[in-house]
């Protein structure tokens, strides 16, 4: 197996290619953002060590900008001790897992294999229906280049059905996934929402992609005139 450190900490990316080596893997080390995008770029990998803070590029724009290209290289990204927010970043920005400085070197090998085992299937940052674009952890929702601006509940009820696009799924199933379970309203209440998401994603672009299916319930599909 091939891995990728990116890491500007000389001492610590040499210690962790040898510890590595010594585990039967093939290492490559790039000492700065800029050098360690291109590694990724011109050679495959199975699995990318990357830091967060260093010159050139940071491991966030490193792992975007291979996620943007279509690269879902398995990407375990290093953050600060009790960086909450540094690990909040990093798997919003589409790493695939992170480990907090100082780490045991037991655990980093560990967690790569775990991430080789999984593979480099496609893990979209953003879901797209047509061009209908929903980023669920930046919250946002556009049609083309038009921000949409939704309610958390508009943009929960929205986002189960782009994440179930193509199938009918019924109120009960809205309800179930959207609402806690002490929820003992009127189911109703799904049409409303499903009426404000249309006034809202569909009327104004002069298209339909919520479709209402009589005693079956809802489905997302690609916009139609």
């Amino acid at each position: 197996m091939r891995i990728l450190v990116v890491d500007d900490e000389a001492r610590l990316a040499d210690g962790v290619r040898r510890g590595l080596e010594a585990e039967g893997f093939a290492v490559d080390v790039a000492g700065n953002g800029v050098d360690g995008l291109w590694f990724a770029e011109e050679y495959t990998y199975d699995a990318i060590i990357l830091d967060i803070m260093m010159p050139g590029m940071s491991g966030y724009r490193v792992c975007e900008k291979l996620r943007a290209a279509g690269d879902w290289t398995p990407v375990l990204m290093l953050t600060a001790k009790d960086g909450e927010w540094d690990q909040v970043e990093a798997l919003d920005t589409g790493a695939d897992d992170f480990l907090s400085k100082p780490f045991s070197f037991a655990v980093l090998v560990a967690r790569i294999r775990a991430l080789v085992r999984r593979g480099s299937r496609e893990r979209p940052v953003a879901i797209e229906v047509g061009d209908l674009r929903l980023d669920p952890a930046a919250k946002r929702v556009s049609r083309g280049d038009v921000a949409i601006d939704l309610t958390s509940r508009e943009f929960a009820v929205l986002e189960f059905l782009v994440r179930n696009a193509g199938a009918v799924v019924s109120k009960r199933d809205v309800l179930d996934n959207v609402w806690d379970v002490d929820f003992d309203g009127d189911p109703n209440i799904v049409e409303v929402y499903v009426r404000h998401l249309r006034n809202k994603i569909d009327r104004p672009f002069g298209v339909t992609s919520i479709e209402t299916l009589r005693g079956s319930g809802y489905r997302l599909g690609v916009a139609r005139a």
